[in-house]
C-alpha cells in the first residue's frame, strides 16, 4: 500500500510541476481496457495544442539507473500502446509526445521527448 500512496504523491508532485510549467491537465492515470495493456501516469497539453503522455518514476536512489533508466522498452512499449489507444477516441489526434518526470532524492527532472512512439 506504501508503494502506493508514494507513487500517488508523486504525480500529485509532477502534476502540480507541470502546472507550474503552463501545461493544462487532461487526464491522470488512464489505462487501456484490456489485460496486458498500458497506463499513462498523466496526460497534458501544451499551448500549442501538443498532447503530452507524461511517466512519473521516483527512486529513492541511483542504483540500476536511476528513475529515469527504470523505463526500459517494454515500459515505454506499454505507454505507447496506451497513448495510441487513447488517441482512438479523438477525431483528429493533435501532435504528441512522450515525456517523463523523474525524480530521485528530492530532485524533479522533467525530460521532454523522453522516447518516440516508434
Amino acid at each position: 500500500m506504501s508503494t502506493r500512496i508514494d507513487g500517488a504523491a508523486a504525480e500529485d508532485r509532477a502534476l502540480a510541476y507541470l502546472l507550474r510549467q503552463g501545461l493544462q491537465f487532461v487526464a491522470r492515470n488512464y489505462r487501456t481496457p484490456h489485460r496486458g495493456g498500458g497506463e499513462i501516469d498523466l496526460i497534458m497539453r501544451e499551448r500549442d495544442g501538443t498532447l503530452v503522455f507524461v511517466e512519473v518514476r521516483q527512486r529513492t536512489h541511483r542504483a540500476f539507473g536511476g528513475a529515469a533508466g527504470s523505463i526500459g522498452w517494454e515500459k515505454q512499449r506499454r505507454i505507447v500502446f496506451a497513448a495510441r489507444h487513447y488517441l482512438l477516441r479523438l477525431k483528429q489526434p493533435p501532435p504528441c509526445r512522450f515525456d517523463v518526470v523523474s525524480m530521485e532524492n528530492g530532485a524533479l527532472q522533467w525530460m521532454r521527448a523522453a522516447f518516440d512512439a516508434g
